[in-house]
């Protein structure tokens, strides 16, 4: 079967990639460039490559038709005209499956946890969540009225060796990690009991893939992709002290005051929009029906990414 993977040099494809070749499938990754994954692997020296741009080309919905495709992984659509576009050039085509890469940014405030993927009565709180559900809703009536081939997956905060994670601040400073691999006092907001996400880009990818492979189980289901446990930022902070070897040393601030401590208004509304839809979500309907087992938890997930910005010379240790 083939399988077209759109922007699939990302954190999700760097890995899904590798899982489709070596099971047999004839793969083509799309990328607006020919940028190299995240990390390599030999598929990735024998995968189809593609520059397409799905912005810029008017004939992209075309292009993807001419190459007959039986399966479509969209990983870069935030756009509900993008999806309306995909469903309606591919009507009536050999089409069998269309996997859609919303997020949890798609939920607003959790008012219940653990968050139900299936809920129809998502408040997203930003442009990009709101775009993301209107895509969900339009996919959930076209397979329900039309039966067109859908399923949804929407990961967690994306994380892993290469790109930056979110910190203990829920922002993506690099000064909290400084700070705490130098053994410094830290002030965290509240009283650090929001939740963060962390779920590693291999694990995203296997929901896709298991997806892929549970297609009769997938069909018109929407997943939550994360790890099995979450943590909040006091114990995110508390452990990356232990990983440096330092006494926790870790204060509250009122959230006003933890915004001029914090010092920048944009990594401050940066930090609002992911603690205040603070949450927990489950991985239990991928684990009854995909067969999703995490491969990492979030801690290794994040002692991964630390690593690695070590390695980079991005956080100095002596």
């Amino acid at each position: 079967m083939k399988v077209i993977v759109i922007g699939a040099s990302g954190h999700i494809g760097t890995y899904l990639i590798p899982m489709l070749v070596n099971a047999g499938y004839d793969t083509v990754a799309i990328t607006r460039k020919m940028t190299p994954p995240y990390e390599d692997a030999p598929a990735w020296h024998t995968v189809k490559r593609e520059q397409m741009d799905r912005e810029n080309d008017v004939d992209f919905i075309q292009n993807l038709k001419s190459m007959e495709p039986d399966i479509i992984v969209d990983l870069v659509n935030f756009n509900i005209k993008e999806t309306r576009k995909i469903v309606e050039g591919f009507k009536n085509t050999k089409l069998s499956h269309y996997l859609y890469c919303s997020s949890c940014w798609a939920h607003g405030m959790a008012e219940t946890i653990p968050f139900d993927p299936d809920d129809l009565r998502k408040e997203p709180l930003d442009d990009y969540g709101k775009d993301k559900f209107a895509s969900e809703m339009y996919l959930k009536e076209q397979y329900r009225q039309n039966g067109f081939p859908s399923t949804v997956i929407m990961p967690g905060q994306i994380s892993g060796p290469g790109w930056a994670i979110i910190n203990p601040w829920g922002n993506t400073s690099m000064k909290v990690f400084q700070d705490i691999a130098d053994g410094k006092e830290i002030a965290l907001p509240n009283f650090g009991q929001e939740i963060l996400h962390h779920v590693h880009g291999y694990d995203v990818a296997q929901v896709f893939y298991k997806a892929i492979t549970h297609r009769n189980q997938a069909l018109g289901e929407s997943f939550d992709a994360d790890a099995a446990t979450h943590i909040t930022l006091y114990g995110f902070a508390k452990h990356l002290y232990e990983y440096f070897g330092h006494e926790a040393k870790i204060k509250f601030l009122p959230w006003s005051e933890w915004c001029q401590y914090e010092g920048s208004p944009e990594e401050c509304d940066h930090t609002y929009y992911h603690i205040v839809r603070s949450g927990v979500f489950s991985i239990e309907k991928a684990r009854t029906l995909l067969e999703y087992q995490p491969k990492y938890t979030c801690i290794e997930t994040i002692d991964l990414a630390v690593k690695s910005y070590i390695d980079r010379g991005l956080i100095k240790v002596d």
